[in-house]
Formats: C-alpha cells, structure tokens, sequence
C-alpha cells in the first residue's frame, strides 16, 4: 500500500549499503552479517512489520534473530566450512531451523517449507522432515583433547577415572542404545552390558595419544595419568595434541620469523584449508606484497595460511568471499597458537623465541608489524600520521619519551597533533628498572628488583592491570634463567615495586647476566638492565657436613641415674643423639649440633642440663629461643619432666619484665626465655649477678641467625661469648655454650664465633633423618595467586589420599579463611568420590559429634564430625585443646593449619602438605615467600619417632620457585648475619650499659659478632669490595662511624672530637624501656607542651614497633569501615595499608569496645602488649621536658590501654559485665549517695545493688573481683624542711602510699597476689604501677616524677630545685595509677619560698654550670 512505500522512501535515506538501496523500494531486502548493524536492525524491524515482502538473507539469520514468515525457501543446502576447506552440507539443526521459521503464529494456519538441493540429497532431506533422525556424538573424534583438559583440571587422575568419566557422556549414552555404530558387535555389548570394556579401551587409546605427544605421563601399570607442561599449554590454549605434538618436534631455539610463519600453517588446526583454482591469482599476488617471504609455492595450503596471516597484520583487502572466511578463521586461531608457543618456548627457557612469539601474538591483536610505530597501538593515532613517525626511522622510539609536545608536533608536520601524541608517548607503558644482587652461595644469586612505572596508567587504555614478563637472560641472550610475571595494577601505578628472586650463577661464572622485562600486551615496551659480575666476589667454599656414623644405638641406662632414665619414654637414643652424647653429656666443652628438624636435638641438649645438675650443684642454665611458641612449649616440656627431679621454682619461664624475672631468676636452675627476654636482662650484666652466675647457655633454632629475630640472636650470643671469656680471665667457673640449629652450609664460622672447637662441631646433612622423609613437590602454572589455590584442592585431597595411608596429615596454608575453605573442600571430595569421611575406623563417631557440638564456630563443628579439622591463631582455649586432643588420639587424622600458627602447635604427623609456599604481605602489597626456617619446621613434622619408618611431605608451590625451593631444603642453609641494619639499638644499650665508651669499643664490639666472620667470607653480601684488611677495617669503621652519627642526630648519645661515646636522656629511656631509638627520637620531636590524650595516641601508633605488624588481603577495606564508625577521626593524612594507622585503628577499637575479626584480634593483643611498654617512656621524655599536662595525658592514655575505654566513658564501664544499660541505672539511682565511683558499688546493700546490676551469680563473682582489687590508696606525704626552703635550693617531698586493706580480710591476703590488675580487655597479666608527680598546673610544669610498684605499702621521696623567685607557692602532688579510671588522686602542696643567700646563690649556679 501507499502508506508501505512511503515508509520505504523515507527510510532509504539512511541505508548505507548499495545493494539494499536498490531493491529496498520494491519491498526486497537483503540481510547477511557483512551489513553495517544499523541496516540490519532496519531490515529486522521492516519485516516484522510487514512493509517488507521478501527477505533474502544467510543462513546465519535462522539462528540469530527471530523473525517468522509464511513461507521459507532454502536455497541450495551447501555452505563454505573454513575448517573443512570445501563446500559441505548445511547441518541438519540448521536445516531444521530455517525451516522452524516457516508458519506464523496467530496468523497463518500452516507455513510453508521449500528445499532446493541436489538430487543426491533428496532422500536425506526427505527422512529429515518426515521421520525424526537421531542425533548422535561426535565426541571419539575429540576425545584426547578433551580427556587432556580433565586431567590439567585434576579431575581425572586414573584410567579408571576416565572410564567413570565416560559413563557422564552423551557418547555412552548412544553407544549403550545403538553399539553396532560405534564398532561394537552384539556379542561384545551382551557380555558387557555397561560397556566397560569398550570405555576401558577408548580411554586407554586416547591416553597413548597423549602421552605419544608428550602432553600427559601415562602409568601403564598403575593407570595414573599426569598432566605436564605441554598437555597445561594445549588445555589452557584449547589446542588439539597432533598441534602440541609436532610443535614440540619442530621447534628450534633460534627460529626466525620465515620459520615461525612455516611451522604456524603446519598446524593441525589448519589441515582441511586447500587452494582452490580461483584463489591461485589472488594468492600470487597477495605473496608479492607481504613483508616475510614465504618460500613455499602459493598453490601449497601452508602458503596460503602464512600469506592470509600476514595479510591480515598488514590490514589488506581481500577480493574472494572463500578467502576473506579462511582469513577470519586463521585469523581466529592465529593470536592463541603464537600465545601457546610463547608458552612453549619460555618452558624450555629459549630467550629469543620467546620474544619472538609474543611479539607475534601482540601483532596479529594489533594489526601491526614491529617495524610499524609502536604508537599505532592507541586506537586514535590518526594513519597519516603514524605513516609520518615511521618515515622518520632515524629517530628510536627509547627518545621520543624526552620529546616535548611541539618537537613531536612538528616532528610529523601536524602542530596541532603535538599534545596528543606528547600524552600517548607518555601513556606508553614504561618501567625504570633497578637491581641490588648478593651472591647466598657459589651457586645461587639473589636479586632484588625494583621496578619504578614511568607512564601515566589510565584505566581506559590500560585497565586495571598491566601483565609484564620479568626475563633473566644469559650473556648472550640465548637462555632464560628465570621467568616470572609481575602484576601492575592501576592502585599501584605511582608507587615503587620490589621482586625478590634467585638465579643461578653459572660456572665458569660469566661476564654479566640481562634482566628483561616486557609487557605482555604492548608490543616495544621492552626494558633492560644489565648485571655486570666483572667486580662479584663468590663466597668462599663450604666444608662438607658431618658423616653420620654407623654406631650401635646408646640405650637410656647410659645416663646412669634412674631419676634422668625415667624422663623418657622411649628406650635407646637415635642415631644422632647416639653420636653427640659423649661431648655432651661426658666433657664441658662448647658444642654446636646441626640437624634436621625432628631429629631430637632437645634431648641433646638436656644430655648437657643433666651433666651440669649432676657435676655442679651451683650451676645455672638458660636456654633462648628466637621463638615465643617454641619457649613456652619448651618451658611446658622441662617443667613437667625436669620439675619432677627439681624443687618448685627451679625451671621458670621469663616474662620480659626485669624485676621479677631477675627474682625468678636468682631460685633458678633451669631458666627458658626468648632471645629479646634475655637481651633486656643481659644488658646490664656486669650489674646482675644472676646473669654472671649462668654456667650452661643453651641457644635453639640459630638458623634464625638469618631471619627478622636474628640480629638479637646474635647480640646475645656474642655477649654471652664476651661473658666466657671475661669468665676464663678470672678463673671463675665456666660458661658452656651450647648451639641447635638446622642443617647449616657454614656451620664451622658459626661455631668458630661461639668458641666451639672441631671436635665439638657436628654438623649433619639435611638428608640424614632419625626417620628418612620422602618430599614430592608439585608445581603450578598459575600466576594468581588465588586461582592457584584453587588448583591445588583436588591435589591436597589426592595427596592425603595417596600418601597418608589412613595415617594422620597435617596441612599447611597461607591464611586462617584458607583453612576454613580447605578442610570444608577435602570433606566434600571424601563423601563425593569415596562416600566416607576421614574418621579413623575406630573412632566413635558419637563422642567425636558430642565434642564437635560444643565447638563455638558453625564450619569447625561440621568438618571436625567428618574427621578433619582446622586451627587458627583466633580460637578460644577450649576448642583448641579440643581439637588437639582428638587429633592426638586418633580421632580425626586430618588437621588443616595456617602457616602462622606452624612454631605454636607442637604435633607430629606421617604427611605434612604445604599448599602453596607464599603468604601476602600488605606493608608492601605483594606475596612474599615463608621464611626458610619456618618450611623446614613445617617438613619437620613428618617424623613420629618408634611409630612410622619414613615420613612424608608434599610441597606445593608456582613453578617458577620449584627449583630454589628444592635447592634450599635439599642443601644445607648458608646463615648470614643482618645485624649491621640492626646496630643502632644495640649499640645504644652498650653506650648505657659503657661497655662502649669509644669509637675503639664499637669496633671491638663488632668484632665478637658473626657479621665479622662472614664479612671475609662472603664480602659481596656485605656490600665489600675486597677481602683485605685493609677493605675489611674500613668497612666496620665506615659502619660504626654511620650508627654513631645516626644516634646522635638523634640525641641518644654525645660524641667528641676524640671519639668518645657518652649516652644521653633519650639513649637511656630508649635502653631502659627496650624501645627503638626511632621511636624515641619520633617522640621527643613530636610532643610539645600542649599535647593532649588524641596527640599522645598518634604519637604512640606511630612507634617503629608497629611497623611490622602484618596487613593480610582485604584488611584495607575492613580497617577503613572500622575507621568509619570510630568516636573520633583518624588523621587526614592516614594510609590503610600503613601498619601504623592500622595501630591507630585497633587502639580506637579497644577504647570503643568494638567487635574485630579473629585476625584483627590478634594483631590488637600485640599492640596492646606493645603499648603498655612504650607509654612509660613518653612519660619520661615528657618529663624530662618538665611538661606537667601532657604528663598526666601520657598516664591517661595508659589507663585508657589496660581497660580499654576511653577517658571521657563513666568510670564504672570498666568493671566486668557493666553495660550502658547497668551505667545508667546506677547514675539514675536516688540512694543517700549517687554512684559515681567503683566503691560505691562496694557500699551499696545486697538487694539494692542486685537489683541495679541484675546479673547472674557467676558474672556478680567477677564484678565481686574487680571491686575488691580496685586500689584504695591512702597517700600521705611530707615536705622536708618546709620552714627553711630558700631560692632555687633543693627540696624533698616524702610520700608513702598505702594500700587500704579490710581488717576481716587481713590473714588471708597473699602479699603476691597484691597489686594484680583486674582487667578483662588486657590480654596479659598486668601488674599495678603508680607514678607521683609534682607539678604546678598555674605554669603546666613538671617538677619531679617517680614510678613505683605497690603491693601493701611504699615510700618515695620526691626531690625538685624551688623556684628562683621567693614567695608562696601552691604545687599539686598527683598519684596516678597506671591501670585503673578513676583512682588517682591529687593533693594541694603549698610551699613558701625565702630569699636564698647570694653565696649560696653564686655557688649554686657555679654549680649548675659545671
């Protein structure tokens, strides 16, 4: 009709394509997927109107859009399949759904469906729309390819796995209903009924393919099948295994692009493309004007792929539809095979091929050739002027970055372009490297690479993340010694990078090494940085380690004393312990055992406590552990079994506050501490002479000679080196030392530093084990950190399957949520493929579901019912003992652990896993690996001594670090000393303590340390030229000279022009309180007369101390919402991936009672424990400054930190139970007196105060406590002399404080249980401590300060100089508690001042400035 025309009139306008142009006003249309979008949607909406009567379109359309019609004409059933190279029947779903289209509803009654085909086709379409043919599987064609992507993914690891697999398949579905077309006779499927034989066969063909092209290991035997590098490469490529198989034949390292083009149209995937007669024109032209000359003829079809892919790169026209279609499909594949044989290349660690396939890859993505400019990967680089950047070829690109906009501007004669191009330069990915490298052995080089991103990121170009492929190159860039991917992203693009990895050093050792790194994406952001090894020292060689004789085992009797025979429960020592027990237990001498963990060194150890109980009645030992866990299971251990041979009192622990431990000490036979507890003691040691009386110091674990404690270590070490010989000089009695370590590569420095002789040296191999351990390490590709976990669940589960023999296992993993995922993910693979849980067969399930319900989390009680379970350092007493208890007794044998937490359980286990080797680290926001010691203490578990004859562990970890790994636990460990980044503390408490008085005596100093054993050894290391004495003394002069100057900068000591050393204020509070010289020197910048409680806690969180507590994944976010619903605001200038603002958060928290995570939790117990020990020492240096307010701010904060509340909160909220609620009451209450304080609470009658509380009994016992220890003082003080204080002479003021004490109560207190601090929000024990202060408010000066212990009664006298001005004064003397709100006191102290006597005047200040 005429409304139809001229709706087609007016839309012809817009019609962009000619040949719908033409016939559209006849009511024809066209539709096929070469169409611009917008005709086709008009197309599409014209005929749903019904304005267009005909539409001719590509069979594509049936399945794309939805458009019905009357009728449906299919004309011609032949379509051109790229894959199959040749015209090929249309499939008959397609078939059916174009015919689908015909008859539409609501208006017609019946379609219509016409076929124009061959005659030979006839009767196929005829039983196609008659009868309902059967769609069968095509899946054996496929079949290794696809059972290659289910052993990658870890689903299938048998044959027989596979075969189970196939009963899932569509295949064995038809197979079972129509045999006879799959080959299988009726005979074969009556005999077989499910077909099994059949199944078994197809898998077993399908694994030798595999494995004939290297893509799977296949067991004949066993049936085990294993995935390897190049059956990952061609699941995660999706590339078919006759494609891998002759790669991997035809692949040379130095391939050129001529032969990387020739072996790509090699590929399988290629195989049905063929020249047709019509192509040959097009292709010989085509061949003239590509770049890389293909040497075979254009008829060939592998010259017809090569010259279609780099036409595609050079953007060229094609002319036949056929060639345009296999350009696409070659196209498809072209950027996903350069990437696989990239893939390819980097495993077999070929250098040039490597960059050649990714250059490959990023050109066919960008359609461009590595000579074109690299700018023509910005999508808007108009073409005229890309054509001009790459006129000028005389320019390298490295120098357009210092072009500035104009230069580029008329560089391609378009000003106007300058801008833009100057901000794509600089848009261009760029790193700025740099490396700092030290030689660990003669073999292994550790780098430290950092990387600066020098280009503007903007997410729409880069997105969120840049990918870039670190590469260590030979000297002549032939192979990669390492590779690993670094992660850029967007959060990151300002900041510096840092990745840490180690190299091999080839011998003979070569000139330099080439640090490449290239971006994944760009082509041409290449940077480089050359290791020049011209000036590298190697270390010196290692002694072999000690043989480990072949002795008959030495039985317990040999200890002589049944007393000693009864503490073990085991009859006759190993062979280890059997070979160091004459040195230890029969000489005094020094002795040094290295040993695998698990190999019994304790014992060792106690054979030299045993000598010195039995042979010296005044003998004194001490044993230190880098390790708080391994102290007090040590401490637990001795004081069960040597306790029983000892009188109470002899072995005791030390808590790290002098005074009691010094008392402790004194009774003491056996003394356990960690190394900080025994620095802080042995500091002053010439003034203790419980120190001096040590006649056995046992030092455990000296392989964190190397880590974050080792530095202590060391100080101590040396010291008590020091302390021997000063000892021998005397001719007093001796001290022995005694070392346990791991294996250690340079254990005869180590023992040479501690005075152990030759003989006393016993040093075994990492393989020598009382019980051999069997390690099997298991890489992944992966490079996200958490798909890669991911990866390794099904594997942990076939590890524990395969090696645990029902036998118990313990697993190790990077965070408490990982152990949780983990033990929930092993419980569902057991009940999933075995139908069982992993409870031991004669474990009662009742009594272990009667204990799994009174476990507080829901995800615990479920797995721990099913026989596994899992620990984290969060959980409450009760459960962890639960838990371990039923581990120990069989009940559950698997037990899931994050690495945290490895040093505090102390259990052995036939397998130990550890999935994955790195844990994230947010201070410095990437993953970083564990510490060495701690993957030895974790393999260490495997070995249940009397019970198992081997044990076993599997390491999982990425592929690029399996080797350094197996190099590190395979070999002995080579220790290096770190104490020259550690001098400046230690050196403080020695300048205090005057063991150094002088530049010579820090020198001397240096030289009891290992640092000055391996600086010869290893100089490189140590950042030392040369090994000479004379390269050797000024390096240590050169170090002394830098801390020196360091500490007096910051005012911690005073040098002279002579070089005399003499300690400061700050140096003394620093030493005295234990605290880091930069957090003195923080806190004495930062305070000022005027700070208040808000400064002081900013102050505090910003101490050194803080700046290694842990940031895990994602805590970012949750400290900022916790930071959201804070009373008072952080700072502006705050960064939650700061470890001082998380401080500052978590001390908010405790003051808000606010609810935190388990992990969170436990990082505000270490700096509440931290906190209590820093304030005393602002005090200090407040009070050096005489400053009164901020003073008494200091003192608040500090009862703020024990009860955890802040100071404006009613004081009441500090007793046990006290709600807002309870608080509010009592502030309503109308009795004779109001509640204000604790005492109050005391006075009240029984059913008042019932009724206010309304507590049960057992809470009503801990508010009873805290009331009852809240301090009632009574202060009463004296000025001396009051009638005779005269100007600026000294005055005394004589206070006793004491404690009120209920007469009834008189007889039962324990004078030890006095001044113990009643608070349920502080995770330690806390004793009470006072300060009395003097100061005069009026001026906010401090004139004297005192800090004393209180139990019952205490005197202090105060001593200040009076004012210089004669008259009346009014002081205030305060008694601040240290723990408890609401107890100090204040007290009026009026003084009057006389005229001093001007001799006396003269003197005193004669005296004051001397």
């Amino acid at each position: 009709g005429g409304a139809t025309q001229e709706i087609l009139r007016e839309e012809l306008g817009s019609v962009k394509n000619a040949d719908l142009k033409e016939v559209l006003s006849y009511g024809f249309a066209i539709h096929h997927a070469g169409m611009a979008r917008a005709d086709r949607e008009l197309v599409e909406d014209l005929f749903a109107d019904g304005h267009i009567g005909v539409l001719c379109c590509t069979a594509t359309l049936a399945w794309g859009v939805n458009l019905p019609a009357h009728a449906v004409i299919i004309k011609g059933t032949q379509i051109y399949d790229p894959s199959k190279g040749r015209w090929a029947e249309l499939s008959p779903l397609d078939v059916l759904q174009m015919l689908g289209r015909a008859g539409r509803p609501q208006y017609d009654n019946e379609g219509e469906g016409i076929i124009m085909t061959a005659h030979s086709e006839l009767q196929y379409y005829l039983s196609l729309t008659n009868l309902q043919l059967p769609v069968e599987s095509q899946m054996i064609k496929t079949l290794p390819d696809h059972l290659n992507a289910e052993i990658v993914l870890g689903t299938i690891q048998t044959v027989s796995e596979a075969v189970e697999w196939l009963s899932y398949t569509f295949l064995y579905v038809r197979m079972l209903k129509n045999p006879n077309l799959y080959g299988i006779s009726e005979k074969a499927a009556e005999e077989d009924p499910t077909l099994k034989h059949r199944r078994m066969d197809l898998a077993h063909t399908a694994a030798c393919m595999l494995e004939r092209s290297h893509l799977i290991r296949y067991d004949r035997r066993s049936g085990a099948l294993q995935s390897t590098p190049l059956g990952r490469i061609a699941s995660q490529y999706y590339i078919s295994h006759s494609s891998m198989a002759m790669y991997s034949r035809h692949l040379r390292p130095n391939m050129a692009d001529i032969d990387l083009l020739r072996l790509f149209s090699m590929s399988g995937e290629f195989t049905h493309i063929t020249v047709r007669e019509e192509e040959k024109l097009e292709l010989s032209k085509l061949a003239t004007r590509v770049p890389i000359p293909v040497k075979e003829s254009p008829n060939e079809p592998s010259a017809k792929i090569n010259i279609l892919l780099q036409a595609y790169i050079s953007r060229l026209k094609l002319d036949g539809f056929a060639l345009v279609s296999d350009m696409a499909f070659i196209q498809q594949s072209a950027a996903r095979i350069m990437r696989a044989l990239f893939e390819i290349s980097i495993r077999r660690g070929w250098s040039s091929l490597s960059k050649l396939t990714l250059a490959f890859a990023n050109m066919v993505s960008y359609r461009i050739w590595r000579s074109q400019s690299p700018l023509r990967q910005f999508k808007n680089v108009p073409e005229i002027v890309a054509r001009k950047l790459e006129r000028k070829s005389d320019i390298e690109w490295a120098r357009y970055a210092d072009l500035n906009p104009s230069d580029l501007g008329e560089l391609v004669g378009v000003p106007k372009m300058g801008r833009t191009l100057h901000k794509l330069v600089h848009q261009f990915p760029k790193l700025e490297l740099s490396a700092h490298i030290q030689p660990i052995t003669r073999s292994t080089l550790r780098v430290e690479l950092n990387l600066v991103p020098d280009f503007e990121f903007d997410i729409n170009i880069h997105g969120y993340v840049q990918l870039f492929h670190i590469i260590v190159e030979d000297v002549n860039g032939e192979n990669i010694l390492h590779h690993e991917l670094f992660l850029l992203k967007n959060t990151g693009s300002e900041d510096e990078h840092t990745v840490v990895f180690t190299v091999n050093i080839l011998d003979p050792l070569p000139p330099s090494y080439f640090i490449r790194v290239i971006s994944d994406r760009w082509l041409h952001s290449e940077a480089v940085l050359p290791i020049s090894f011209n000036k590298m020292i190697l270390p010196a060689k290692f002694y072999p380690p000690t043989e480990l004789l072949d002795l008959q085992p030495l039985p317990i009797s040999v200890l002589g004393e049944s007393a000693f025979v009864k503490l073990y429960n085991f009859n006759e020592f190993n062979p280890i312990q059997t070979q160091t027990f004459h040195h230890l237990f029969k000489t005094d001498k020094n002795c040094l055992l290295c040993a695998p963990s698990g190999s019994g060194k304790s014992a060792c150890a106690e054979f030299a406590i045993m000598r010195m109980l039995v042979n010296d009645p005044q003998g004194k030992c001490v044993y230190v552990a880098p390790k708080e866990e391994t102290a007090l299971h040590t401490y637990k251990d001795w004081n069960t079994r040597f306790g029983s041979i000892l009188r109470s009192g002899q072995v005791v622990q030390l808590s790290g506050e002098v005074a009691p431990d010094l008392k402790l000490m004194g009774e003491a036979k056996i003394v356990v501490c960690t190394a900080k507890q025994w620095d802080v003691i042995s500091r002053r040691w010439r003034q203790r002479r419980a120190v001096q009386a040590v006649t056995l110091f046992i030092a455990d674990d000296l392989h964190f000679l190397g880590g974050n404690v080792g530095p202590t270590m060391e100080v101590i070490i040396s010291r008590m080196r020091f302390i021997s010989t000063q000892k021998q000089q005397k001719q007093e009695s001796q001290l022995r030392m005694i070392g346990l370590s791991a294996s250690l590569a340079n254990a005869r420095e180590v023992g040479e530093w501690m005075g152990v002789s030759s003989k006393g040296l016993f040093n075994f191999s990492p393989k020598v084990r009382p019980i051999p351990l069997e390690i099997y390490f298991h890489a992944f590709d992966q490079s996200n950190f958490a798909s890669r976990l991911m990866a390794m669940g099904k594997p942990v589960y076939n590890a524990v399957m395969r090696h645990s023999d029902s036998k118990p296992s313990i697993i190790f993993v990077p965070s408490r949520r990982q152990a949780q995922l983990t033990a929930i993910d092993l419980m569902t693979y057991r009940q999933s493929i075995e139908g069982e849980t992993f409870l031991s067969k004669d474990a009662e399930a009742d009594g272990i579901a009667r204990i799994a319900s009174n476990l507080r989390e829901p995800a615990l009680q479920q797995v721990t019912t099913s026989g596994i379970s899992f620990l984290h350092d969060g959980m409450i007493e009760d459960d962890w003992e639960a838990i371990l208890g039923l581990y120990r007794d069989g009940a559950i044998n698997v037990l899931v652990c994050p690495v945290d937490i490895c040093w505090k359980v102390k259990i052995v286990s036939h397998l130990v896993v550890i999935m994955g080797t790195e844990t994230f680290d947010g201070r410095e926001r990437r993953y970083v690996d564990y510490p060495i010691a701690d993957l030895l203490h974790m393999m260490g578990m495997a070995s249940r001594q009397g019970v198992d004859n081997s044990g076993k562990c599997v390491i999982m970890c990425h592929t690029p670090k399996k080797e350094h790994l197996k190099k590190l636990l395979y070999d002995p460990l080579p220790i290096e000393s770190h104490i020259d980044h550690y001098l400046h503390d230690h050196f403080n408490s020695e300048i205090v303590t005057k063991t150094i008085s002088c530049m010579q005596d820090a020198v001397d100093y240096i030289t009891w340390t290992l640092l000055y054993r391996r600086l010869s050894k290893n100089p490189n290391y140590y950042n030392l030229q040369g090994t000479s004495n004379v390269h050797l003394s000024e390096h240590i002069s050169d170090m002394v000279e830098t801390v020196l100057g360091d500490l007096e900068a910051s005012k911690c000591c005073q040098l002279t022009d002579d070089g005399d050393v003499s300690p400061l204020n700050l140096g003394m509070i620093a030493a005295y309180y234990y605290v880091q010289y930069e957090t003195i020197e923080l806190i004495a910048a930062s305070l000022t007369a005027k700070t208040k409680v808000r400064g002081i806690l900013e102050i505090l969180s910003h101490a050194s101390e803080f700046s290694n507590l842990p940031i895990r994944q994602g805590e970012e976010k949750a400290l900022k919402i916790l930071a959201r619903n804070l009373p008072q605001n952080l700072p502006e200038s705050a960064q939650f991936q700061d470890p001082r603002t998380k401080a500052l958060v978590l001390l908010h928290c405790h003051f808000s009672r606010k609810a935190l995570s388990t992990d969170l939790r436990t990082d505000q117990k270490r700096v509440l424990c931290d906190s209590i020990n820093l304030i005393p020492a602002i005090v200090d240096v407040i009070s050096s400054n005489g400053w009164l307010k901020p003073a008494l701010a200091a003192m608040e904060l500090s009862q703020m930190v024990v009860q955890g509340l802040w100071n404006k909160d009613n004081i009441l909220m500090q007793i046990p139970h006290f709600t807002k609620e309870i608080v509010q009451r009592c502030e309503a209450y109308e009795g004779e007196e109001p509640i204000e304080s604790v005492f109050d609470i005391l006075t009240l009658d029984d059913d008042v105060r019932n009724d206010l509380l309304r507590l049960p009994d057992e809470k009503m016992a801990d508010v009873a406590v805290f009331c009852n220890n809240y301090p009632n003082i009574e202060v009463e003080f004296d000025v001396q002399d009051a009638d005779d204080i005269t100007a600026s002479d000294p005055v005394q003021i004589a206070v006793t404080l004491e404690r009120e004490v209920d007469e009834d109560d008189e007889d039962e207190i324990d004078e030890s249980e006095m001044g113990k601090v009643a608070a349920s929000l502080f995770p330690k024990e806390k004793r009470e401590g006072w300060w009395i202060v003097v100061g005069d408010t009026k001026t906010n000066s401090l004139l004297s300060l005192k800090r004393v212990n209180l139990l019952r009664k205490q005197k202090a006298v105060l001593e200040f100089m009076a004012p210089d001005e004669p008259g009346d004064y009014n002081l205030t003397l305060f008694c601040m508690s240290d723990s408890y709100l609401g107890c100090d006191q204040e007290y009026s102290v009026p003084i009057s001042v006389a005229v001093g006597d001007s001799d006396d005047d003269e003197s005193s200040s004669g005296d004051e400035s001397n």
